[in-house]
């Protein structure tokens, strides 16, 4: 099945995976935090593991306050939209420990320390469902996604999964 996957979603032309394969099983090459979920699975080629780490701590997926959703270059960016350019602390939780999987721990820290950093200006310091992916200023404080449920139980798991992942836990 790795085998497979691999052949079927890797993208040269992007060195990431396909978010999907469309009705006609295209890849729809679109760069999205989602590969990190491949990277927690282990399905990911491991030869591929560096590429998508380095892309995923680069400026258009990292805020300063996580892993954007997708990338600020694609062209459904909007750092305010719900799955296409904010920052979902669960989702950066699985990011971080699919990249330690691969032994880049110091890419893992990165993520605690961004997530970390963004509760520090929430209630209670309890983070929310998701924030926007606004790039991180040191005048302003991650800004709020209007609906979001905050708290959000599941936010609470970035706290654990980030430190195992920066420990070098598996």
């Amino acid at each position: 099945m790795q085998q497979k996957f691999n052949e079927v979603f890797w993208c040269d032309d992007i060195s990431f995976y396909a978010l999907a394969l469309d009705g006609q099983k295209r890849p729809c090459r679109v760069r999205s935090s989602n590969v990190g979920h491949c990277l927690f699975s282990g399905i990911a080629d491991f030869s591929r593991a560096g590429i998508i780490a380095d892309q995923l701590l680069s400026e258009p997926f990292y805020s300063g306050w996580g892993v954007r959703t997708i990338a600020n270059t694609e062209k459904r960016y909007n750092p305010m939209s719900y799955h296409n350019g904010s920052i979902w602390p669960h989702d950066n939780a699985l990011v971080a420990c699919g990249i330690a999987r691969y032994g880049f721990t110091s890419h893992a820290i990165l993520i605690l320390e961004g997530i970390f950093n963004a509760s520090l200006a929430m209630d209670l310091h309890r983070l929310p469902e998701l924030y926007c992916g606004f790039k991180r200023r040191e005048d302003l404080s991650p800004i709020l996604y209007p609906m979001a449920c905050a708290p959000q139980a599941w936010a609470a798991a970035p706290y654990i999964f980030c430190c195992r992942a920066a420990w070098g836990w598996r």
